[in-house]
């Protein structure tokens, strides 16, 4: 017999954050979070997007033991500035028993129901800069600290439950060796003439930070038209710029700007901290984090977000970006470089990448069902 529990405790959230620890223990390819941040993301006091959601924790029990978890999450201002009445799912880990994948997935369905909902879709966070769906190709690449990893059998319960595919993602890396950089260093040229911008390059966090918020400013003006993008709250900047800039190397996010220093365009790339997080199995303290540090020197990357005003949109900006990260990474001997999930249909991204000889390496999906 399954049963569910939501969990409200700081032992039960704890035991929601590490329950993949057990079924994933001797995966080569799944990355785990640490621990101590995984359990702020759930927590009012520490993540702000909370003020504006609702996140119902549930723990599946067979025989006295967790055998699954799933988070429901309801973001009140996506209901009510897009009009999109769903309930969104994520956080989803369970054992191979399509029953308790059924259990979990009806404590969803019946909070979307309570709350008037019309339809659930997931996995997904929060957000446009959570984490994204379930992998459905690619299941012997290692994962990366922003998306999720699981087991094949994850698509055959969903399908077997008769949810739908919603949304499908792309994953591609290519070799630092195979971009070819000559057509963006003209282009880059033409493009600071005609239009009178220049690149910020920074070598400290402190040097970033008085652009940081017009950088989420521009997030959400260059991300509004996407499907179920929520925009980034001015209390929210401060929780994801400690997240999230205190992770990177300054030299690793670029901004371009007009003549009267109006942010135009950026680019955020991540080393790849997936082998640091292996190593220390959740764990930042007591010594984690000096592998948190040594990674930050990772000689693979990840980019994570591009972003271009609407104005300047199609008129070879990203030109400059992809000049400004040749050179640093050239300077600091770049091997590989792979890029986080991008929607299936968004071609304009893609083509920005199609001289760089990339190769597919995940597909994801996210999974919806009416209620």
């Amino acid at each position: 017999m399954i049963t569910i529990k939501k969990a409200v405790s700081k032992k039960e959230i704890k035991q929601f954050v590490t329950f993949p620890f057990s079924i994933y223990k001797d995966s080569k390819y799944w990355v785990p979070p640490i621990i101590s941040e995984e359990i702020k993301v759930f927590d009012k006091n520490t993540n702000p997007v909370l003020q504006n959601a609702d996140a119902h924790l549930f723990l599946a029990y067979k025989n006295g033991k967790i055998v699954g978890r799933v988070a429901a999450i309801i973001n009140w201002l996506e209901i009510k500035n897009k009009s999109s009445q769903k309930i969104r799912f994520g956080w989803m880990d369970m054992i191979d028993d399509i029953e308790v994948t059924k259990a979990l997935l009806a404590k969803v369905e019946s909070i979307g129901k309570a709350n008037n909902l019309k339809y659930m879709e997931g996995p997904i966070g929060f957000s446009n800069l959570d984490k994204v769906g379930v992998l459905t190709y690619g299941y012997d690449h290692i994962g990366t600290m922003i998306t999720w990893y699981n087991h094949p059998y994850y698509v055959a319960h969903l399908n077997q439950l008769n949810l739908k595919v919603e949304k499908e993602y792309l994953e591609h890396k290519h070799q630092f060796s195979d971009i070819i950089i000559e057509d963006s260093e003209r282009l880059e040229k033409i493009i600071k003439e005609r239009y009178n911008l220049r690149a910020l390059d920074f070598t400290s966090t402190k040097e970033l930070m008085p652009y940081a918020d017009k950088m989420f400013d521009l997030f959400n003006e260059s991300y509004a038209s996407l499907s179920s993008f929520v925009a980034i709250t001015d209390i929210q900047k401060a929780f994801l710029k400690k997240k999230f800039l205190n992770f990177i190397n300054p030299e690793y996010i670029k901004f371009v700007v007009d003549e009267t220093d109006n942010l135009v365009a950026f680019g955020v790339v991540m080393p790849s901290f997936a082998e640091a997080l292996q190593k220390i199995k959740g764990k930042l303290f007591p010594f984690g984090i000096f592998q948190i540090l040594k990674a930050k020197k990772s000689k693979k990357l990840n980019f994570y977000l591009i972003g271009v005003d609407p104005k300047y949109q199609k008129k070879g900006v990203h030109s400059i970006i992809f000049s400004s990260f040749y050179k640093t990474f050239k300077k600091n001997g770049i091997i590989e470089c792979r890029r986080t999930p991008e929607l299936v249909n968004n071609l304009a991204i893609q083509k920005l990448w199609r001289n760089f000889n990339p190769i597919l390496i995940k597909k994801r999906s996210t999974f919806r069902k009416e209620l």
